[in-house]
């Protein structure tokens, strides 16, 4: 019985959140469709386009110019495509930090949709003009439109929710991202939106989520610490407080607020600079970066790469082979969701460090089995075996602990900056690897899992030795804890006493 405990844990918390946090659970649904979700639906949907568009583009141009295009330039022209939702990415996640200082998250996502939605109409109308250039601009606005609601989702999902189910709100930005993918890769079945009729309003689905946010959006409040310590809207905060969790005792959470009130007295929202010259969380920063590029070189898109070839060495017929890839997207997607019930007992450290310790395992052998695959008929049913393994893995640790850890060891002064330098290499790591990873498969073939093997063992080191666990801590908690690092012998101020009378009266007046 033990085996479905999680299942149980998730059950209990589902109705925990119905119950007396109705508002809250609404709302993480919301950010989650016009957040995350469209990560994943536009990284899984553009894989079922490859050869409409590639066939759009060619007949396109012989229309125009009487002549095919070159191969090297219809590729050329495809990857630039696929690459360039990442270039739009950084563009957005760069600019995200001052404009939602200066207008707030609810704001700033609310128009963020409006570029969501065109980008979708512009991609959508691109066979119905013959102009394959729609198509280059509408994915460089959505890419625009993601990267800045990315950092903007995980900032507010965070900030909305309380302590005790501040690590379930937080890995539901990881299940919103691979149920995206999941629903990506079912809408582009060729019964579906795949097809080659079909494949423009496959492009411009993007735009249903961005609508269904615009629409809801509206009746949420900002987030309760934004509320009070920039705005000073004391009355703000109580009911949103109020419309987010009830009106139960919050008096905890409450005392968490004003404690980082206290301690911001008189400080501002860093900038990127600022931050980056910040002693006092230079570990902080290490840790983001650290966590980030992780994720980008844990190998997992590397491994959704070879799920066609092991199936096809195993000989199942191609149209199966899609079937059976869209289980891994699946497999991932159930992960998350336990994985969002595990992460308040088990902790986001254990889940982190585990995580990659049998990650890098699993890659060493499926690069064995994937060495011995024409030695032996039952070999690439083994590789199979080990790749749905491996990601189911990743969704119940890495996948959903990283997104809550980088959402809990900042201040609210610093997430701004922090979140914007995380999607900067996140972004980054998304274009470099969409543009290099092809080259290293041709090179290495199965071995390029080595690389992703180094890197994981030793992240999972790093965070080992340096990460402090979040698991029910305040951010003061988790601040002093960092600065055990960042000043190592060297005093640190203690917090002033005026903090907890500033909390009580607040609280009484609640």
């Amino acid at each position: 019985m033990t085996g479905f405990l999680p299942v149980r844990d998730l059950v209990n918390f589902v109705l925990l959140l119905q119950a007396q946090y109705q508002g809250l659970f609404r709302m993480v649904v919301v950010l989650g469709i016009g957040g995350t979700f469209q990560i994943g639906f536009q990284i899984s949907t553009i894989t079922y386009m490859s050869q409409h568009v590639k066939a759009f583009i060619n007949e396109t141009w012989l229309e125009r110019h009487g002549y095919p295009m070159h191969q090297e330039n219809l590729l050329f022209l495809w990857s630039l495509i696929v690459s360039i939702l990442g270039i739009g990415g950084l563009l957005g996640a760069s600019g995200s930090r001052y404009l939602t200082v200066k207008y707030g998250k609810k704001k700033c996502l609310l128009c963020n949709n409006l570029l969501m939605i065109a980008a979708a109409s512009i991609m959508g109308c691109s066979k119905t003009a013959q102009s394959f250039e729609m198509i280059l601009i509408g994915r460089f606005l959505c890419g625009v439109s993601v990267g800045f609601s990315t950092p903007l989702h995980h900032q507010y999902v965070g900030e909305i929710s309380p302590r005790k189910l501040r690590g379930f709100a937080n890995s539901t930005a990881s299940f919103f991202w691979s149920l995206g993918k999941a629903v990506g890769q079912i809408a582009g079945q060729r019964e579906l939106l795949g097809s080659q009729s079909w494949w423009p309003m496959l492009m411009a689905s993007c735009g249903i989520p961005a609508l269904v946010q615009l629409l809801t959006l509206p009746f949420f409040p900002e987030s309760p610490p934004y509320l009070l310590m920039h705005k000073g809207d004391q009355e703000g905060c109580k009911k949103a407080i109020r419309q987010l969790w009830g009106e139960g005792h919050h008096q905890a959470e409450i005392d968490d607020i004003m404690k980082e009130k206290a301690t911001m007295k008189n400080i501002k929202i860093l900038s990127v600079l600022e931050l980056m010259k910040d002693p006092a969380t230079r570990w902080q920063l290490y840790m983001i970066i650290i966590l980030t590029a992780s994720i980008q070189l844990c190998g997992i898109n590397a491994i959704y790469f070879y799920t066609f070839e092991v199936l096809q060495a195993a000989g199942f017929d191609e149209r199966m082979v899609y079937y059976m890839t869209l289980s891994l997207g699946l497999a991932e997607l159930l992960a998350t969701v336990v994985c969002s019930s595990i992460i308040e007992r088990l902790g986001r450290k254990t889940l982190l460090r585990g995580g990659y310790c049998i990650m890098g395992s699993l890659l060493a052998a499926i690069t064995v089995t994937l060495s011995l695959q024409d030695w032996y008929f039952w070999m690439p049913y083994c590789s199979l075996c080990l790749i749905i393994l491996f990601v189911v893995v990743f969704g119940l640790g890495p996948g959903g602990a990283t997104v809550s850890t980088r959402a809990e060891i900042f201040k609210l002064s610093c997430r701004p900056p922090a979140f914007v330098i995380s999607s900067v290499f996140n972004w980054l790591g998304i274009f470099v690897i969409g543009t290099s990873f092809p080259f290293i498969v041709e090179g290495l073939k199965h071995f390029c899992f080595l690389i992703f093997i180094g890197v994981l063992f030793t992240s999972a080191t790093v965070i080992h030795l340096f990460l402090p666990e979040t698991k029910g801590k305040s951010i003061v908690e988790i601040t002093e804890e960092f600065d055990k690092l960042n000043f190592k012998k060297k005093h640190v101020p203690a917090t002033p006493k005026h903090v907890m009378e500033d909390g009580y009266t607040f609280c009484t007046r609640l």
